[in-house]
């Protein structure tokens, strides 16, 4: 028997899979790992166990404390799956113009959601920093209220670490360690910042892009010109994304809104691959490649979480 003690022990070591149909008319290879086959339908399951597993170890976080993070819906959903088994209360802090899906799901593994009104002028679907500014106020506030432990995505050690000692790690067996280059879309970038340092020791030569919306591209040095777009869980235009090396990164690709909500209907109707607007991103990106400097060559994409957290938007 191989029975696993609880759904955490089910995170990790997702398929890899070549994307053929799409590429048959491309000089080279996209190979996506199916993070959206984690047990909460997404590749924050990941950093979801690392930090808290990391705050215990550390004893950060004590026996019947709360915690609480600020999350477009799939770290929150990872957080709940974690606190929910470990014995933890959650409260998740999300602005109201990510999919109402997320929410539903978190409060459903036992969360306590907080939802958190969209800053003036935002537009409903569309995260802008501006919203993630006042959900991140909001999640300051409860912290203090509660003495929690703040699972803090965007500077705990753990988001990198997820990533670099496992995710990484997979690809690079699964593909018998024949990659050319990654490209990842920039949330809290450490699933790129993970990812790409695992692969920079395994072959440096391995190029590895951020992939930013096209008109919020502040890590390419460029200037915000519609700080909203429809690809949720990123592209915050946040210029100092703590976990990135940026000798890892060799560069910079831009995709927008419609390129995304494109090629992840493209790859649900050509591949049978349900995603979610970050997952078309990458895709388009890695077409971007193939279609330039890395032709002909073997690119790897996360497919982060599932189309069944969007359904409630105008990508499906």
């Amino acid at each position: 028997m191989n029975v696993l003690p609880s759904a955490i022990e089910a995170i990790g070591h997702t398929p890899l899979v070549e994307l053929s149909r799409i590429t048959a008319a491309t000089d080279g290879r996209i190979l996506a790992k199916l993070e959206y086959l984690n047990p909460g339908f997404s590749k924050k399951d990941r950093i979801a166990r690392q930090m808290i597993e990391d705050a215990e170890a550390q004893r950060l976080l004590t026996p019947g404390q709360t915690v609480v993070e600020l999350t477009s819906g799939n770290t929150g959903t990872g957080l709940a799956i974690v606190c929910a088994v470990k014995g933890y209360h959650f409260v998740a802090v999300m602005s109201r113009g990510n999919s109402v899906e997320r929410a539903r799901m978190m409060a459903a593994l036992g969360a306590e959601v907080v939802l958190v009104d969209q800053a003036l002028g935002s537009k409903p679907g569309e995260v802008s920093g501006g919203d993630l500014a006042l959900v991140e106020q909001t999640a300051q506030r409860i912290v203090a209220e509660r003495r929690a432990f703040r699972a803090d995505q965007f500077r705990l050690p753990g988001n990198f670490r997820a990533h670099y000692l496992h995710t990484g790690p997979e690809i690079i067996a699964q593909a018998d360690g024949q990659i050319d280059g990654f490209c990842d879309f920039a949330g809290t970038a450490g699933s790129f910042a993970g990812c790409a340092a695992a692969f920079k020791e395994h072959n440096p030569a391995i190029k590895c892009y951020l992939v930013e919306p096209e008109t919020a591209a502040v890590l390419a040095g460029k200037p915000i010109t519609d700080p909203r777009h429809p690809i949720q869980g990123g592209g915050y235009a946040i210029p100092d994304l703590v976990f990135v090396n940026p000798a890892h990164v060799d560069g910079y690709l831009q995709v927008s809104g419609q390129e995304a909500r494109e090629a992840a209907r493209r790859l649900a109707r050509t591949e049978g691959i349900f995603a979610g607007f970050s997952s078309g991103a990458n895709l388009a990106a890695a077409l971007q490649l193939l279609r330039g400097e890395l032709a002909g060559k073997t690119v790897v994409i996360l497919i982060n979480d599932s189309g069944l957290k969007y359904l409630s938007t105008d990508l499906w």
